[in-house]
């Protein structure tokens, strides 16, 4: 390996020719073939400009360049190879076990990744499991056993498990306690250690993995502290689930391992196949569903799933299932606790009740997905600054409501996997199945599903790990098992009509458990828009495959009702509120302008020469664009190349800390002509160890950082192929030529801007009437403060003061800026440009 001053060359200064146009493209060619030598030093340079890229916030990768950069890896590696053959060296035993390791890193990655993720699964099932049940009582045998393993193997009731009390009152302050001491520390643990745990997290990786870079959004103390936080936030009964945390503590696991191979470590690019890999076994471990999380991560995740990355996300999953079944956390050979097996078989009167259930879901998804984003905007908009007392306020408020219900009161996967069960076969809970409670059951069923609904709508998006898959399935669950139980009412009251002619006389014609399952399918598919993922997962659930096109047809019917009301599940309308540079792979645009209409034409450009390092300094400083176009002069725009700003200012660093180049060093940004070059100028240049011996005035070489053959294309060409470009290949920015002249440079953020700007002109909409509702409920709830604080202060006598609170409150209303739903999201789109957007600072995610 060459030492770090061939990087660069200092020549003295000599009459120079312009490149010409023609000659950037034979440039690209020649670079190539500069032998071993140089591919070893371009190698050694990139990965120190990798391990600074690392570091950059907010930014976008490119991933043509990251493709470039692993080809280089491999021609480096084989020319290596090359040459200890030409030295007359045999292939030894170790180069053949490196070469073998190099192969196969990947799957080491995927299987070493798989088993944590397993191992985190379990321990996550055991905590969720405890927590959940220490709110309503206790082990007197053996106080960290849950309730079915301290009542295991009782037949008769369990005199081990005692309630907290044998008065109810008593039970239920304990409930709330508990609930409010639960959300509490997980709370804390996140505004204090990673604020990135809040959340689902989906939405942010979906942007990861198309390239977007957030820098500690999947870092170790997001991993330690979202699963810590998780099994408290669920246990404290907020209406949020654990399945979507799992995709992110799943990414996070993968991102921290594979940081340990440099394989990964240097490329962007590959690291996110890793990331895709772990979205499917983190649904795998959620719902126990291996092939569902491959196509889960397929459907929804990926915007680049080549076959690879598809053979890596199954033995991801493979092995998480593996070794989370291995672990066996509920002791019952099941993988979920909401697992069931059916083995009676549907009619097809009951298509009728399937398609309500479907339409029930498309309903649910649309209604959930405009109120929760209402709520957000609110909650960034006033309560920004309160994340702990919110999410205190809405554990005791929805311990209050949920206790006095039998469905509300339990655990989420719990009450699912009592309303999957059949009635026969000694399955009851507290009277589901007895026909004398029938009309009670379907009120409190009825009541529940209604609470859930809002309490979901206030709940997701609260600076806790907070998930919405077993929330919406929970929500459907409860709705299917009331229409189920109706449907076995109707058919009891007519059991001679002609439409249940199908029923066999001497057994059960309706199973209510297996509306409930269809339910819970259904708003899974309404809120995040997935069709294929979600009948896998049902099926995986189930085992059942008679109840594949019941799936089927409730989920299709669940499709074509939510995309009445709007494109994307919750997760892609949530990258629009952040404000994510994210064009959705399956989004289709008809928007016929050309793109010169889009591009931006007033750029910082850098000549190829006659600029002064001082100079360019001035430009890296004046301005925070990721990149600048290299053009012959500011005159012709003559397209020369293209500069990543993290190069350049690694390239000028560099030259300044080892060489001390002075600051009045001329800058070459592009080599000459190899037509024109004279004998003089062909010679070699001055290295940088050669300063001290050169006089006059230096000049600094950046040809070596510079893309000779950047993304360009026709001003005229249509903003839909641009888009598509964007899609398919992941440039961070496209310049426009027009015979050669630079015009303009657009970027993914250009892009978003002017369609969102052509969707707000074709369908207006005055927010006047949202702005003032959102100012009268902060109105009330201040006014309910400033009572509570009073309150508190009569009755300790004057010895407790929270008149701070109302002060705090009413100085965020003056501070607070316009709302989400106020300002167009075109002003909120990241592109990397800026240091710290506002809009996504930790405290306000």
């Amino acid at each position: 390996m060459t030492s770090r001053s061939s990087s660069f060359s200092v020549r003295s200064p000599r009459t120079q020719l312009r490149p010409s146009f023609s000659s950037r493209r034979s440039f690209a060619l020649t670079s190539a073939e500069r032998g071993q030598h140089g591919v070893a030093v371009e190698q050694e340079i990139n990965e120190e400009i990798e391990e600074i890229k690392r570091y950059e916030d907010f930014t976008t990768i490119d991933w043509v360049q990251d493709a470039a950069r692993e080809q280089l890896r491999r021609k480096a590696q084989q020319q290596e190879d090359a040459g200890f053959f030409q030295k007359g060296g045999g292939r030894g035993w170790r180069r053949k076990l490196w070469g073998s390791y190099d192969a196969g890193q990947a799957w080491i990655v995927v299987s070493l990744i798989g088993a944590a993720i397993g191992l985190n699964a379990a321990f996550l099932n055991i905590v969720t499991e405890w927590l959940s049940d220490i709110k309503l009582g206790h082990c007197t045998t053996a106080f960290y056993l849950n309730e079915n393993f301290c009542c295991w193997g009782a037949e008769n009731g369990c005199p081990e498990w005692n309630r907290w009390s044998s008065l109810w009152p008593i039970n239920y302050i304990m409930y709330i306690l508990f609930s409010i001491l639960f959300a509490l520390t997980s709370a804390i643990l996140v505004r204090s250690f990673a604020p990135y745990a809040a959340g689902s997290g989906i939405s942010e990786i979906k942007c990861i993995i198309a390239g977007f870079v957030m820098k500690g959004f999947l870092g170790f103390w997001t991993l330690l502290i979202k699963s810590t936080a998780l099994p408290l936030a669920i246990a404290s009964g907020l209406s949020v689930g654990k399945e979507g945390p799992s995709v992110h503590y799943a990414v996070c696991t993968g991102n921290v391992i594979s940081r340990f191979f440099d394989k990964y470590k240097r490329n962007a690019a590959k690291t996110r196949e890793i990331l895709s890999a772990c979205a499917a076994a983190g649904v795998a471990v959620a719902f126990g569903s291996p092939i569902g999380g491959v196509l889960f991560s397929l459907e929804e995740m990926s915007s680049y799933f080549p076959l690879k990355t598809m053979w890596r996300s199954y033995f991801c999953a493979l092995v998480a299932t593996a070794v989370l079944a291995a672990m066996n956390p509920f002791r019952t050979g099941q993988l979920v606790m909401f697992q069931v097996k059916y083995d009676r078989s549907w009619h097809f009167f009951e298509i009728i009740f399937f398609l309500i259930i479907g339409i029930f879901g498309g309903l649910y998804g649309a209604f959930v997905i405009k109120w929760n984003l209402r709520a957000q905007a609110f909650r960034k908009k006033y309560l920004s600054g309160y994340a702990i007392a919110e999410v205190t306020i809405l554990a005791a408020a929805t311990a209050i409501i949920c206790y006095p219900n039998m469905f509300l009161r339990i655990d989420m996967t719990e009450s699912m996997e009592i309303l999957f069960l059949e009635c026969e076969g000694g399955h009851d809970y507290n009277g589901l199945c007895d026909k004398d409670k029938r009309w009670p059951m379907v009120t409190s069923l009825t009541i529940a599903t209604a609470i859930r609904i809002i309490l979901v709508i206030i709940s997701y998006g609260c600076k806790v790990p907070a998930g919405i898959f077993v929330p919406s399935m929970a929500i459907g669950a409860s709705f299917g098992r009331t229409v189920g139980i109706l449907v076995q009412a109707l058919h009891e009251s007519f059991p001679d009509s002609k439409f249940f002619a199908s029923c066999q006389p001497d057994g059960p014609c309706i199973t209510p458990g297996t509306y409930a399952f269809l339910g819970a399918g259904a708003a899974l598919s309404g809120i995040m828009h997935i069709t294929v993922s979600v009948v896998v997962i049902m099926f995986e659930l189930t085992g059942a495959l008679t109840y594949i096109l019941p799936t089927m047809i409730v989920v299709g019917v669940t499709k074509a009702v939510g995309e009445r009301f709007g494109k994307g599940g919750i997760a892609d309308r949530m990258i629009w509120f952040s404000g994510f540079p994210f064009l959705h792979n399956k989004e289709e645009h008809a928007i016929g302008v050309p793109v010169s209409r889009v591009m931006t034409s007033d750029m910082t450009v850098i000549p190829s020469s006659g600029l002064e390092l001082k100079d360019v300094e001035q430009i890296l400083s004046e301005n925070k664009f990721q990149g600048f176009p290299i053009v012959q002069d500011r005159t012709s725009k003559i397209l020369v190349g293209y500069i990543g700003r993290t190069e350049l200012r690694y390239a000028i660093d560099r030259a300044k800390r080892e060489r001390h180049v002075p600051a009045h060093a001329r800058c070459f940004f592009s080599p000459p002509p190899t037509s024109s070059m004279t004998p003089a100028s062909a010679g070699p240049p001055v290295t940088f160890d050669a300063i001290a011996s050169a006089s006059g005035l230096l000049s600094v070489d950046f040809i070596r950082f510079i893309d000779p053959t950047p993304l360009a294309v026709h001003p005229r060409l249509p903003l839909e192929t641009v888009m598509e470009i964007f899609k398919k290949m992941g440039p961070r920015a496209i310049l426009i030529e027009y015979h050669g002249r630079l015009t303009g440079l657009v970027t993914v953020k250009d892009c978003l801007k002017y369609q969102f700007k052509v969707e707000a002109s074709e369908n207006p909409r005055g927010d006047t009437a949202l702005e003032e509702s959102q100012e009268k409920l902060w109105e009330w709830m201040k006014g309910a403060a400033g009572w509570a604080a009073l309150k508190v202060y009569q009755v300790s006598g004057g010895r407790l003061k929270i008149g701070a609170l109302e002060q705090r409150m009413e100085a965020a209303a003056r501070s607070a800026g316009p709302s989400p739903t106020d300002r167009s999201a075109r002003d909120r789109i990241m592109d990397g440009t800026e240091d710290e957007d506002p809009g996504v600072e930790l405290h306000d995610r």
